[in-house]
């Protein structure tokens, strides 16, 4: 803090981190893979919010970027709704599923893309190469032509000439399909329901005949109660997997007709099947492998020796390592830390020199506008350790008056099976360069912290991850690091429900922001995706055992408990949480006379990609902090009308 910072209260601080440079400066990177004549080729899908979050595949070789998808191709595919694995590479060509018609498409070398099928109602991920027999095997997931039938998923043949045949068929869902070295072996992971991917897989071998169908598959290993993520061949032929039959996902081999565990320990190599095409290690030679581990929701990187079972660390700037690929002698990955925000980078294994590829955002603010998180760990409900990051207010143009606390957002994250990092963001800065924190929970149920840890949600869903969150702003409170007057609560889709149900049920937060939240449990599974629709058993109960319980933890049933200022972010294009959950909470806050907000955006599905409604939810939000604590806010038009709320 410089001796010249002037003195302005929390919340209103003037940054130069706005809106418009978080939605222009973040640039999603997803999806390694490696390529070309030797292998050292590296392609990523770019998201571009300018462009409406169209993903763009590029590759680099040697000292050139060149985009392979122009304009207006769309590297996307939408199979179980999140999509992922939407493209591979074999040697110079590309295959990728285009958003918009469904269609698959080749890239030659340099050349135009082109189509290979017809699109429609069929969609296509997690593609894997059988050059051999001139076809693409991937997920298949077909769509009925009308009415509210589930799709149909199977495993299927793609031919380079656009026909199709069916693999494999029987279970609800499919996913990572992987051909051994020399064509002959097929593996992959199927599930049922009511399960989800982290619940329990099972992992699938089958023998290819030479017409290419497949032979009696063979369980090898997986269950209910298993969850069995990224099988993947060495070069000499044995299949690998990571299971959590230990409690912990680690690393597994097939050996002969006996699965041997290569690296026990309590760390997580795999994270929860959201998206396909997740990859947490790779293969150096027959018995090196370079990984990826999470332990206390922090990424390492290490080079695992089977033979000698020694895993020796490789040093790199990271915190969160998303994904990594590994090529001759190097590994790319995505990396972020607290000052590093997401960016590809190319690790030379022989001298660890690290080489940036790409970045997420290309202009980051100066270091005195940046918040670097603390890690934290507090006592939750019924003796529970719960954790979470937390950014305080950072500025070094201004100093809040003395004897003042900031406000505080508390972040639930969605899924809710998932984790929050601490990577660099810049829609985090953006609050705490204003003078107003945020903490970043990984409440019971988060993954990254082995299975007993996410299990704690087991049939606790708007229970453990709200007393978490309570836990870790009274914390807070306690410690004089937020004004327990001014906390709020934020969360999207599942971390909505969280967001919902602390307001609804408790008193502790004064204000909260709801991105598309679960607010009606029944209508969620009426209405949810096929990879969803039976989420709930898992998180609160089969049916019909849970029909008390929707209603007792659905909010929408308990508006009358909901007395807080309210705002609501919906696209409506939702397929996950459609747009009436949104609508109808604040329909009944607004009849009851709650200040409330609502922002339906047209155009955008479940999270929002285009630059403009970017920038314009951002500024609704803060705008409705301001109003609602009663700090000044900046002339001109209201970015959203609050209603019920005094001029």
């Amino acid at each position: 803090m410089t001796s010249t910072a002037s003195c302005t209260p929390y919340g209103i601080w003037p940054s130069p981190i706005s809106a418009a440079i978080v939605a222009a400066g973040a640039s999603p990177l997803t999806q390694l893979a490696l390529g070309g004549a030797d292998g050292t080729d590296v392609f990523w899908l770019a998201g571009r919010a300018s462009e409406a979050g169209r993903n763009t595949l590029l590759r680099q070789r040697g000292a050139r970027i060149d985009e392979l998808t122009p304009a207006p191709f769309n590297v996307r595919t939408r199979v179980h709704e999140y999509g992922g694995g939407a493209y591979a590479v074999a040697g110079d060509s590309v295959y990728f599923s285009h958003f918009a018609d469904n269609c698959l498409y080749r890239v030659a070398g340099d050349a135009a893309p082109e189509a290979l099928t017809t699109g429609g109602n069929t969609r296509h991920a997690d593609f894997v190469v059988d050059a051999a027999r001139a076809r693409l095997i991937a997920v298949r997931e077909q769509h009925p032509d009308a009415g509210h039938a589930h799709p149909e998923n199977c495993l299927a043949a793609v031919g380079f000439d656009g026909r199709e045949t069916v693999l494999a068929r029987g279970h609800d869902f499919y996913a990572a399909p992987r051909l051994s070295p020399d064509g002959s072996q097929l593996a992959w992971i199927s599930w049922d329901h009511p399960r989800l991917p982290w619940q329990g897989t099972e992992l699938w071998l089958a023998d290819v005949h030479a017409d290419g169908s497949l032979g009696s598959p063979r369980l090898i290993a997986g269950g209910a109660r298993e969850s069995i993520c990224q099988p993947e061949w060495s070069p000499n032929g044995l299949l690998h997997f990571v299971s959590d039959s230990s409690g912990w996902w680690n690393l597994y081999r097939l050996h002969g007709a006996d699965i041997e565990a290569l690296c026990p320990m309590e760390a997580e190599f795999a994270t929860p099947h959201w998206t396909f095409g997740a990859s947490m290690y790779g293969f150096l030679s027959d018995d090196e492998i370079v990984c990826t581990y999470i332990q206390a929701g922090v990424s390492y990187l290490a080079q695992l020796n089977v033979a000698e079972a020694k895993l020796e660390p490789i040093p790199h700037p990271y915190q969160e390592i998303r994904e990594l690929r590994v090529g001759p002698g190097f590994v790319a990955l995505l990396g972020g830390s607290p000052t590093i925000a997401l960016e590809l980078a190319r690790i030379d294994l022989s001298n660890h020199e690290l080489e940036v590829l790409a970045q997420s955002i290309t202009q980051l603010p100066a270091l005195a506008y940046l918040s670097v998180p603390r890690s934290l760990s507090f006592s939750s409900s019924n003796g529970r350790t719960a954790y979470a990051f937390f950014y305080a207010p950072t500025n070094g143009d201004v100093q809040a008056p003395p004897g003042t606390l900031p406000p505080v957002i508390v972040i639930s994250h969605g899924g809710p099976t998932s984790m929050a990092s601490n990577t660099l963001k810049l829609a985090t800065q953006y609050w705490t360069s204003r003078g107003i924190g945020v903490l970043d929970v990984n409440y019971g149920g988060s993954s990254g912290f082995g299975r007993e840890y996410r299990d704690a949600l087991r049939g606790q869903w708007g229970i453990v991850d709200v007393e978490d969150c309570i836990a870790g702003a009274r914390y807070l409170a306690a410690n004089g690091l937020a004004d327990p007057e001014r906390l709020i609560v934020r969360g999207g889709s599942a971390g909505g429900l969280t967001t919902l149900c602390a307001l609804t049920f408790h008193d502790v937060f004064k204000a909260g922001a709801s991105y598309y939240g679960v607010s009606d449990l029944k209508g969620l599974d009426d209405d949810s995706h096929k990879f969803e629709s039976r989420y709930t058993d898992y998180l609160i109960a089969p049916q019909p055992q849970a029909e008390a319980l929707y209603l007792e933890r659905s909010p929408i049933h308990h508006t009358d408990k909901l007395s807080r200022p309210m705002i609501f972010f919906q696209g409506l294009d939702d397929k996950v949480v459609p747009p009436q959950q949104s609508q109808l909470m604040v329909d009944a806050l607004q009849a009851r006379g709650v200040p409330v907000a609502y922002v339906p955006l047209e155009g955008e599905g479940h999270g929002f990609r285009k630059a403009e409604n970017i920038v314009h939810t951002l500024e609704a939000e803060l705008y409705f902090y301001q109003r609602v604590f009663g700090l000044p806010v900046a002339a001109g038009e209201p970015p959203v009308h609050i209603a019920n709320l005094p001029a």
